[in-house]
């Protein structure tokens, strides 16, 4: 014999994780694309990824931080003019304002792999995580690919060395 207050339960219960999973959904509306982890010469100690945030979200969002189980450190960096030498400084966030994209690309902003646990080769797939200022995550599988820029190497850059982060270890204050 059923319990009519028992498939009651049943039912509210379903349809309140179904309106849980639908939340989480939507409550992630940035989508990324294009995303890719730049090939180095495997004496390379840093690389950068790159790819496109776009915001579907009526917010404002940012990402804050990242990790990747490929690097010590993961940074959050962009390049700078200063007195017409090309500089890469360390950024506090990568801002991704409402229904807006933005390229993390060479010569732009950009995600820094620092202190590589292994050599990377073409074609490996790099797990990244992109930390928001909601707190919420974002894991990427990042292809390793050859990324050529145009022109060659950008101005101020080694591309041995996965974009000029040789020497590293005192960047982190920037």
């Amino acid at each position: 014999m059923r319990h009519p207050a028992l498939s009651l339960l049943r039912a509210s219960l379903a349809g309140l994780a179904l309106a849980l999973a639908s939340q989480g959904v939507l409550a992630q509306p940035l989508a990324v694309e294009n995303v890719q982890v730049r090939a180095v010469p495997p004496v390379s100690t840093t690389t950068a990824a790159f790819m496109v945030l776009h915001n579907r979200g009526d917010s404002d969002r940012a990402v804050i931080d990242a990790h990747s189980s490929a690097a010590e450190i993961t940074e959050l960096h962009n390049h700078v003019d200063v007195d017409g030498v090309m500089q890469m400084r360390r950024v506090a966030e990568v801002a991704v304002p409402a229904g807006g994209r933005v390229e993390l690309a060479p010569g732009g902003l950009h995600l820094m792999l620092i202190d590589l646990v292994a050599p990377l080769h073409e074609d490996d797939e790099v797990e990244i995580t992109l930390v928001l200022d909601n707190d919420e995550t974002l894991t990427l599988s990042a292809p390793v690919k050859r990324i050529e820029v145009m022109g060659g190497d950008m101005p101020g850059m080694d591309s041995g060395h996965g974009g000029g982060h040789q020497g590293h270890q005192g960047h982190q204050g920037h």
